[in-house]
């Protein structure tokens, strides 16, 4: 189903990406005269468009990742509200590449969100969401790579990333971090993210467990890693989406029939025509299912129009349609209250308000622009697979969760279960439903090498913006070394 992923809904976390050699409105140089350098930590008690003080502990701040460049990495750092002394310290990366961690903050797993229908003093209304994974975490929401959120370079040179590079990159973060937070060294430190990061998280935990080993690397109490609706490897994400299409009943059995017929492994150049044939059918099948959760509506504004896109060449244009608003100047009353995707304009409203920016402590001139999803980085994927990656960290003895909602079509959770398999590792426990309030919250298996695995029922891409609450549960019980 080679335009499955491509298809025309908006993506909140698109894992796609493709190196740009054009700069972005976030990309570009600016002289250092013209930037304010306000204080690097800054307590944040009130935020714009949030009635009353916070009811948690907000710190923002930069840190400096590449002083050659004047490259500096913008984090939010949110203490648990349980015990932040004594409970883990996790280290959020939103997908993307390019998209803030403010996504994972406001739409997934942090303690904020939009009420879709307020706004205050002109900006939209935040509110406290009580589901939040700092319930039982401190958590650093980092945006990265650089040109993601607030991250910028004063230097063009300095926008130039790449997996590999981000993983250096994020490493000289903790360990500059950490060395302004020694009071959380003692801490269990996890690496975290969903999506794209799926090729981040789990290199970016080996480098540190290296670090750890030779010395080289910042002392953290690492303790594993867990990575939500992950890409990582075209070789079996991509081919899961036919048979995930045909168990959520989307193409017939005849389709699904001729898919495996004319799309197996000897590709003749007539099976070749046979399987293009073939997946026509089937994407024009499902061209008006939103694939971010096959449940959820499709909604206007992210589909100006038909989009025909092929995986290998055109999910560039696909990415273009995260600005399509800006461009068209759509307005907030003109979608409909069950899209959700409303709520992501509001993002870009409120980080671009002074107010907000001055609160949130934001070097002035860095960036002029904030955009939720900044997919104009200049970026090359040199992580093709991170299959290896999780190889090397398990086998090491970190635990590691993965989890996947299953009503996602854009990574299913087929795909997952296979490279999964590829491991080669024993199970443990054997496939189960697991439960939140006497309810099926998901399955899960585990596996030797501290390996869980785990469906979100009824989520979507990413699970926790869908099932919050189970998705809490399911983190405090990992978290704690309790079984799902």
């Amino acid at each position: 189903m080679r335009t499955l992923v491509a298809s025309i809904c908006l993506l909140l976390l698109l894992p796609f990406s493709a190196s740009s050699s054009s700069s972005s409105s976030n990309s570009r140089s600016i002289p250092i005269s013209n930037f304010s350098f306000p204080q690097q930590r800054n307590i944040i008690t009130h935020l714009p468009g949030f009635e009353g003080p916070l009811p948690f502990q907000l710190q923002t701040g930069y840190v400096e990742v590449d002083e050659s460049n004047g490259v500096r990495l913008f984090y939010y750092f949110i203490r648990s509200e349980r015990n932040p002394a004594e409970d883990p310290v996790m280290l959020w990366l939103t997908g993307g590449p390019g998209c803030s961690a403010f996504s994972g903050l406001v739409y997934e797993i942090g303690p904020l969100s939009f009420d879709r229908r307020t706004y205050v003093n002109g900006l939209p209304k935040l509110l406290y969401k009580p589901d939040s994974w700092t319930k039982v975490s401190n958590v650093i929401f980092l945006d990265s790579p650089v040109g993601t959120g607030f991250s910028y370079s004063v230097t063009q040179q300095g926008y130039e990333s790449s997996d590999t590079k981000a993983v250096t990159q994020i490493v000289i973060f903790l360990t500059k971090w950490f060395d302004e937070h020694p009071e959380f060294l003692s801490n269990p430190f996890y690496v975290a993210g969903d999506s794209y990061s799926g090729m981040i998280v789990p290199a970016l935990t080996l480098e540190i467990a290296k670090g750890k080993e030779d010395g080289n690397g910042p002392a953290l109490n690492l303790k594993g890693y867990l990575v939500g609706n992950p890409v990582t490897d075209g070789n079996f994400d991509n081919p899961a989406k036919v048979p995930f299409a045909h168990g959520m009943g989307l193409i017939s059995d005849e389709m699904y029939q001729a898919y495996k017929d004319s799309c197996g492994a000897d590709q003749s150049r007539q099976q070749s025509r046979q399987c293009t044939s073939s997946h026509d059918v089937i994407d024009e099948c499902v061209k008006d299912i939103c694939p971010n959760h096959i449940l959820e509506p499709m909604c206007t504004f992210a589909s100006p129009h038909r989009y025909n896109l092929k995986l290998s060449s055109g999910a560039r244009e696909m990415l273009r349609l995260q600005d399509y608003t800006a461009r068209t100047g759509l307005q907030l009353s003109e979608i409909s209250t069950e899209c959700r995707t409303a709520e992501y304009l509001m993002s870009r409203t409120w980080a671009n308000n002074e107010i907000v920016r001055e609160a949130l402590g934001i070097h002035m001139g860095a960036v002029p622009l904030w955009i939720r999803c900044n997919y104009d980085i200049l970026y090359a994927n040199d992580i093709h697979s991170s299959v290896q990656y999780h190889l090397e960290v398990t086998k090491r003895g970190y635990k590691c969760l993965v989890y996947s909602g299953d009503h996602d079509m854009v990574i299913p959770f087929i795909g997952t279960q296979a490279w999964i398999r590829s491991l080669n590792f024993s199970v443990v426990n054997e496939w189960r439903p697991w439960y939140v309030d006497a309810q099926v919250a998901g399955y899960t298996r585990s596996y030797s090498n501290n390996l869980t695995f785990a469906t979100v029922k009824g989520g979507g891409h990413t699970a926790p913006e869908y099932m919050p609450k189970q998705c809490l549960a399911m983190f405090a019980r990992w978290v704690s070394g309790e079984t799902l």
